[in-house]
C-alpha cells in the first residue's frame, strides 16, 4: 500500500538538510536540567532514555549536569575522577572556591557522564545571587519559595561551572548548553548576560503558567491569544518563576519544545515561537520472538488478576478470563490529568454495560491479599490429602472410590474457608487509607457517581494512591509489568504536553486513549491516518464540551468492550509496531537539529545552518492497516457472545505471521543516524525514501 504524503512541520523526514558536515570534535555538549540523576517527573525520562543515543553522537565530550541528591546517587551514580582536563580543572577551582561538585557515570543505559551540583552547600550565596537577579533582570525571587530558591542557586552555579570550564580550556571552546524547563532556565540567562562562548539551547516541557491556567478550569486552548499573561502569573503567586521561564526561551540561541500543541502555547504565552519541536522518545526494546510480547501481556496479566481475587475476596462473582484490565496513571492532577471525565465515562459505561448484560472490570489492596493466600493454603492442604488417599488406593491394585476421598474433616476445613472469606460490606474502592478523604476529588467523584463495586455493577473501580513497586506486600509489581497486563490505559488529559503514559502503552503493545490536546495525540493524528485502527483512540476535547467528549470517551469504553478476543490480540500487535515511530533512533534526530542551529547561531563563522521550509512531499502518514480493521464499528463480529464462544471455536484462528504480513508495508524502521567518528552529517532531504527503510 503507497504511503500517502501530507505537508507537515513535524514530519519525521521534514528536517531540512545541511550544506556542511559538523565536526563535533572540538565542541563539548552540556545537558543541563534538574532532574538528571534525580526522578521528580516526566523530564527524568525523557533525558535517562535519550543518554545513549546521544553518548553515541557525541561520546567522551557529553556530559549532563544536575543537582547533587546523595540518596539518589547512592543508587544511581558511580563517582570517578574527571577524564577531561579542562572539566577536571573546573571542579578542582570550583571546590577550592566554596562549591561542592561531583563527578561519574549516571548507571543508565549508555552510562553518561555527569557533574552534580550541590545547591544547599552554597546556600550561603543565596542573599548575594538574589541581589545580582534582581539588578540584572528585574526579577525578585520571594524567601518562602524554595523551589525558586534552589532555581537561583542551580541557575548561578551552572553558569559558574560553564564559564569556569571555557576559562580553563586550552583552546576557544565551541560548548552547547542545552537546559530543559525554568528550573535550570536562569543558568542560560546568566550565559548570555556574561557573553559566554556557549550555543544555548532552552526546551520547555510544559510551560508554568499553561499548567496554571488548565488546573483552574478555563477555556484554555480556545482563548490563548486573549490571556493578560502579567496579570494571570500574578494571581497565582508565580510571576517570579514565569519571569524566570520567560527570560531563558527569549536569551536561548534555540528555543525548543515538546509538540505542536505546546509550540502554540508557547508562543501565546511565553511570547516567543520556537524554532523547532522535539518530541519524547523511548528506547525501544524489540523482542526476537515476534510472540514474546503477547507472552508477557498473559504473564503480568495473571499477576494482575492474583491481586484482584484478594481485594475482591467474598464478592467474586464475576469471571476474570472475561474482565479487561483499563487503568489511569500519571500525575495527581484530577482535571488536568482527565480523571474528572474518565470516571464520569466509567459509571455511563457501567450503564451501558449493565443494558448489555457486558462484564467489565478496571483495575488496581491490603487484608484481602491474606485471605486469598489462606484460601491457597487449604486448597492445597485438601489437595495434599487427596492426593495420599489416591496413592494409597492405587497401590492396592484399586480404582479410587471419589465419594469416599473427602472425608468430614476435608469438609470442614473447606467450609471454614468460605466463611472467612464472607464479609458484609462491599470491596473497597481505595487500597490506601487516606488523609481526609473527605476532600480528596476522586473519591469525592466516584462518591458523586455511585460506583462503589456493588455486585450489580458491571465497572468496579480500585484507586491505587501510590507508585507502584516490585517490592509492594500489595501489589508487587513495578509500572512496566502492571501497564504490559493491562488491556487498555485511558489518558483523556486536558493538560499534557507530551504524555509518556500512552507513549509507554504503545511501545509495550497495548493500546491507549489519549486527546488532541496532548503532544502525544497530535503526534500520532499528524503520522497516522487512522489512529484507531493502530489501537491509538484520540478523544476530542479542544472543539467540544465536557459533555460531548465524556460521551465520546464512553463510546470508545464501549466498543473496546465490544471487541471479541481475537480483534483485541490484532490490534495490540498494530500497536506494537507503532513502536518504531516513538524510538530515539527516529524523533533524536530533531535535537540533533536543534543543537546545530544552536552552534551555527553562536559560531557563525564555524559553523554553517541555512533554515529550510519543508517541501511539500516532506513526511508521511500511515495509512490504514490492510488486514481486517479490528474496530467493532467496521468488524463483522461485535456481540458479546461472540467473544466468549470464539475461546472454543477451533476454527477461527488468528494467524500472527499473515497479519504481520499484510500490516508490514504500511510501517518504515526509523532511520538509523550515522555515527561515524562523532562527524557526520545529519538531516533529510525531504524524501522519506532517503531516511526510511522496508522493514525486513
Amino acid at each position: 500500500m503507497p504511503l500517502a504524503r501530507s505537508l507537515s512541520v513535524t514530519s519525521l523526514s521534514g528536517l531540512e538538510e545541511w550544506d556542511e558536515e559538523f565536526d563535533l570534535e572540538d565542541a563539548v555538549l552540556f545537558e543541563i536540567a534538574w532532574e538528571v540523576a534525580n526522578k521528580v517527573g516526566g523530564i527524568y525520562t525523557v533525558i535517562q532514555t535519550k543518554a545513549r543515543l546521544t553518548s553515541e553522537e557525541w561520546g567522551e565530550n557529553y556530559f549532563l549536569v544536575g543537582p547533587y541528591v546523595e540518596s539518589n546517587v547512592r543508587t544511581q551514580v558511580e563517582l570517578i575522577e574527571p577524564t577531561n582536563p579542562a572539566l577536571k580543572r573546573t571542579i578542582d577551582k570550583m571546590n577550592s572556591s566554596g562549591c561542592k561538585v561531583y563527578f561519574g557515570r549516571w548507571l543508565i543505559e549508555g552510562s553518561p557522564y555527569v557533574v552534580l551540583i550541590d545547591v544547599g552547600f552554597t546556600a550561603w550565596s543565596l542573599d548575594t545571587w538574589k541581589s545580582e537577579l534582581w539588578e540584572l533582570c528585574d526579577i525578585g525571587v520571594p524567601w518562602f519559595d524554595r523551589e525558586a530558591n534552589d532555581a537561583v542557586l542551580f541557575g548561578f552555579l551552572t553558569a559558574w561551572l560553564l564559564g569556569e570550564y571555557a576559562a580553563q580550556s586550552e583552546e576557544p571552546p565551541h560548548i552547547v548548553a542545552h537546559f530543559h524547563e525554568w528550573l535550570a532556565g536562569l543558568g542560560l540567562v546568566l550565559c548570555r548576560h556574561r557573553q559566554l562562548p556557549v550555543a544555548t539551547i532552552f526546551t520547555t516541557h510544559a510551560t508554568l503558567l499553561g499548567r496554571y491556567l488548565c488546573a483552574g478550569n478555563v477555556d484554555f486552548y480556545n482563548k490563548l491569544a486573549n490571556f493578560n499573561v502579567d496579570k494571570e502569573a500574578g494571581d497565582r503567586q508565580i510571576y517570579h518563576r514565569y519571569c524566570l521561564e520567560r527570560a531563558a526561551a527569549h536569551c536561548a540561541h534555540v528555543f525548543t519544545t515538546v509538540s505542536q500543541i505546546t509550540a502554540i502555547e508557547a508562543e501565546h504565552l511565553l511570547k516567543r515561537k520556537p524554532d523547532i519541536v522535539t518530541p519524547n522518545g523511548l528506547n525501544v526494546k524489540k523482542f526476537s520472538a515476534v510472540h514474546e510480547f503477547q507472552n508477557l501481556h498473559a504473564q503480568s496479566k495473571n499477576r494482575i488478576q492474583e491481586f484482584v481475587r484478594g481485594h475482591f475476596y467474598g464478592h467474586l462473582d464475576f469471571n476474570l478470563d472475561k474482565c479487561l484490565f483499563l487503568f489511569i496513571a500519571g500525575r495527581y492532577e484530577f482535571s488536568n490529568k482527565g480523571a474528572d471525565i474518565f470516571l464520569e465515562a466509567l459509571a455511563r459505561l457501567n450503564y451501558l454495560l449493565r443494558v448489555s448484560v457486558l462484564r467489565w472490570f478496571d483495575v488496581t489492596t491490603l487484608k484481602g491479599q491474606a485471605v486469598r493466600k489462606q484460601l491457597w493454603d487449604t486448597a492445597q492442604t485438601v489437595k495434599e490429602r487427596f492426593g495420599k488417599k489416591l496413592y494409597e488406593s492405587l497401590l492396592v491394585g484399586q480404582l479410587p472410590d471419589v465419594s469416599k476421598m473427602l472425608d468430614k474433616e476435608d469438609f470442614t476445613i473447606m467450609k471454614r474457608a468460605i466463611f472467612a472469606t464472607q464479609r458484609q460490606c462491599q470491596p473497597p474502592i481505595c487500597t490506601h487509607n487516606m488523609l481526609e478523604d473527605s476532600s480528596d476529588p476522586i473519591l469525592n467523584c466516584v462518591r458523586r457517581i455511585g460506583l462503589f463495586n456493588s455486585s450489580a455493577d458491571r465497572v468496579k473501580i480500585i484507586f491505587h494512591p501510590e507508585f507502584l513497586s516490585s517490592t509492594s506486600p500489595l501489589l508487587p509489581m513495578d509500572y512496566e509489568e502492571f501497564v504490559r497486563g493491562c488491556h487498555l490505559g485511558v489518558f483523556p488529559s486536558y493538560y499534557e504536553p507530551w504524555g509518556y503514559t500512552p507513549a509507554e502503552c504503545t511501545v509495550m503493545g497495548i493500546p491507549s486513549i489519549s486527546t488532541n490536546l496532548s503532544g502525544f495525540g497530535c503526534f500520532m493524528e499528524e503520522h497516522i491516518a487512522d489512529p484507531s485502527a493502530y489501537g491509538i483512540y484520540i478523544l476530542d476535547r479542544r472543539f467540544r464540551g465536557v459533555d460531548e467528549s465524556c460521551n465520546q470517551l464512553t463510546s470508545f469504553l464501549f466498543q473496546f468492550c465490544k471487541q471479541s478476543r481475537r480483534q483485541r490480540i490484532i490490534q495490540r500487535n498494530r500497536t506494537e509496531r507503532l513502536s518504531d515511530l516513538l524510538d530515539w533512533r527516529y524523533l533524536g534526530r530533531y535535537y540533533i537539529s536543534a543543537r546545530h542551529m544552536a552552534l551555527a547561531k553562536a559560531f557563525p563563522d564555524t559553523y554553517y545552518y541555512e533554515l529550510n521550509e519543508p517541501t511539500s512531499t516532506s513526511g508521511f502518514r500511515y495509512p490504514r492497516p490492510a488486514s481486517v480493521p479490528p474496530s467493532p464499528s467496521l468488524s463483522r463480529h461485535s456481540s458479546p457472545h461472540h467473544s466468549e464462544a470464539e475461546d472454543n471455536d477451533e476454527e477461527e484462528r488468528y494467524d500472527e505471521d499473515l497479519e504481520a504480513e499484510k500490516d508490514r508495508v504500511n510501517i518504515r524502521q526509523p532511520y538509523a543516524l550515522p555515527f561515524k567518528n562523532k562527524s557526520a552529517v545529519y538531516g533529510a532531504n525531504g524524501n522519506s525514501d532517503s531516511v526510511t527503510s522496508e522493514k525486513n
